[in-house]
């Protein structure tokens, strides 16, 4: 895969040379490779839009070829006019593009055994975001996190008719890929007629709110032959509408950029300008009486000054039975610095008690090359978690060797204005060593944190007062 990436990236450097940038090449480069994995896969394209036919083309007639078969494919019906509705040409030179998809042919990408186009995909982006392009993190959830998510989730649609799973913020579909991969890999991918067509066609719905990662989501989907249902929408800005869904996995994207406002909803009950509070007040929206949820989200929505008005709304409504605490450098190279959690409900019942898995505190930081994330930093906590999508295992603080995993009754998160971030029972020696300080946009965020908590104090102090007639 690096090889690839390698590959496919020298070859972008030469293209900006030609107008094309990094933004345009990639869009470019994956209308090629879903037209060559359809054709290893076996599926049927229009005539004269197929890779044999472009492969043979050249001078001309190359760009004459392609920019018709875009024409071509994006006034198909269903799936495929969605992939390449309104795909446009980028290359001028008729060289380039042949050169780019001799490049592709090169490699027969199905026999790859990972969720490739995504993965160059990624790979490109990181390169670009290290040379000055932010925002490539937003499209992006490390796998290794999304497989444990899935596999305590346990997303199975053989369990009722109109069974439904949803990503609000689907970017190029990670969490959809990996719950049909899971289903696949429970059951061997056998199911009769009927189940396999609704499961095709019925079950895995999106939202995404930019053009690029949606195709990318609508052509990884169905090249693993499923055809989601992902919609170009702002998922916390529009009126959902009245789908609503049994399991939702997501990671709302970072950050406070275009959150300058309240939405105006009538379902929002705490009105915040906070983009991953506002999502979460979505998805309790958008999921089912008895659905089940796990949301990947930054600590600041832990300890926000609205966040407790959020969870407290959340835990009446809502089972917030687990929170996982995710190691420093989750999301690394892409926000070095933002720590992470994910959270985990069921609608329909209150919470009694929080358990709180600690794969954070002593955890050396995951980086891309010398400590990078494996399914090693999750499998405690996935036997911790239990068998049981729910949350509904038995438990014991005694699963975990480390003392990692500890639970909180209600009385006790009310204590502390239902804020999470507050229960913290491991000491952080990393945090003292001089020669392993946190990155300054971490010292910061703990520093927000701390300066929250004791202003909530302050606060309680103070309502104390006022109670009193200003006598203690």
């Amino acid at each position: 895969m690096t090889d690839i990436v390698g590959k496919l990236w020298g070859f972008c450097h030469t293209l900006r040379h030609d107008g094309v940038d990094y933004g345009d090449y990639i869009e470019q480069l994956t209308y090629l490779l879903f037209i060559k994995m359809a054709d290893e896969r076996g599926l049927d394209l229009p005539t004269e839009t197929d890779w044999p036919y472009l492969r043979k083309q050249s001078g001309t007639d190359l760009l004459d070829a392609y920019i018709e078969a875009l024409r071509t494919l994006g006034k198909q019906p269903a799936i495929l006019g969605d992939i390449f509705g309104g795909a446009q040409n980028r290359f001028t030179n008729p060289v380039n593009l042949q050169k780019l998809i001799g490049l592709i042919d090169e490699t027969e990408w199905i026999s790859i055994d990972t969720d490739i186009k995504a993965a160059a995909f990624e790979g490109l982006l990181e390169k670009a975001a290290s040379e000055g392009k932010k925002g490539a993190g937003q499209y992006f959830t490390p796998r290794i996190l999304i497989q444990s998510m899935v596999r305590c989730m346990k997303p199975d649609p053989r369990v009722s008719k109109d069974f439904t799973i949803d990503d609000p913020a689907c970017g190029t579909g990670g969490f959809l890929i990996a719950a049909y991969e899971w289903l696949k890999d429970e059951t061997g991918g056998a199911f009769d007629r009927e189940i396999a067509r609704r499961i095709r066609t019925k079950t895995y719905f999106g939202q995404e709110l930019v053009a690029r990662p949606r195709r990318l989501a609508l052509m990884n989907l169905y090249l693993h032959q499923v055809e989601p249902h992902i919609t170009l929408a702002d998922s916390i800005y529009e009126v959902p509408s009245a789908q609503r869904y049994d399991v939702i996995l997501t990671n709302p994207p970072f950050g406070t950029k275009g959150a300058n406002q309240a939405p105006d909803r009538e379902d929002f009950v705490v009105q915040t300008s906070n983009k991953q509070l506002n999502f979460i007040q979505h998805v309790l929206t958008i999921l089912k009486p008895g659905g089940r949820a796990a949301i990947v989200v930054p600590d600041n929505v832990l300890f926000a000054q609205q966040a407790g008005e959020v969870f407290s709304v959340l835990m009446e409504d809502c089972d917030v039975h687990t929170v996982l605490r995710c190691p420093r450098g989750t999301f690394s190279p892409y926000t070095e610095g933002t720590k992470t959690n994910v959270i985990f409900f069921t609608k329909g019942r209150p919470t009694e008690e929080v358990w709180i898995y600690d794969a954070r505190a002593n955890v050396p930081k995951i980086t891309k090359k010398i400590r990078p994330l494996t399914t090693k930093y999750f499998s405690e906590f996935e036997s911790c978690y239990g068998a049981d999508p729910n949350g509904l295992s038995q438990r014991s603080a005694s699963d975990s060797a480390q003392g990692r995993w500890r639970s909180f009754n209600i009385d006790e998160i009310k204590g502390h204005h239902y804020k999470l971030d507050a229960f913290k029972w491991i000491r952080d020696e990393d945090v003292d060593d001089p020669d392993d300080l946190p990155e300054p946009e971490e010292l910061i965020t703990g520093a927000m944190e701390e300066i929250q908590l004791a202003l909530d104090d302050l606060t309680d102090i103070q309502r104390l007062l006022e109670g009193d007639g200003g006598l203690v």
